[in-house]
């Protein structure tokens, strides 16, 4: 299955605007997340565990148990603040 990765804000600063990535059926945002991690390089410093990052699944905010259909697009970016 192939899907659609886009990234806002600081994470579209480091990894550019949007990347296809090719996984196998039953992927979980989370699981897409652990992933891009293991590539290393600048995917593994902006999406770390221990970075907030927000994530969305064809454009609805998601939790990272969503399952990914095929030819989705998933999106992540900083939370957003106010002032």
């Amino acid at each position: 299955m192939t899907i659609t990765v886009r990234y806002f804000a600081s994470l579209r600063e480091a990894l550019g605007p949007q990347e296809q990535v090719a996984f196998q059926p039953g992927l979980t945002v989370g699981a897409l997340r652990e992933a891009l991690i293991a590539t290393g390089g600048a995917h593994a410093e902006v999406l770390a565990r221990g970075r907030a990052v927000r994530c969305a699944l064809n454009q609805v905010m998601s939790r990272e148990d969503a399952l990914v259909p095929d030819g989705a697009e998933v999106a992540f970016f900083p939370p957003v603040t106010g002032g």
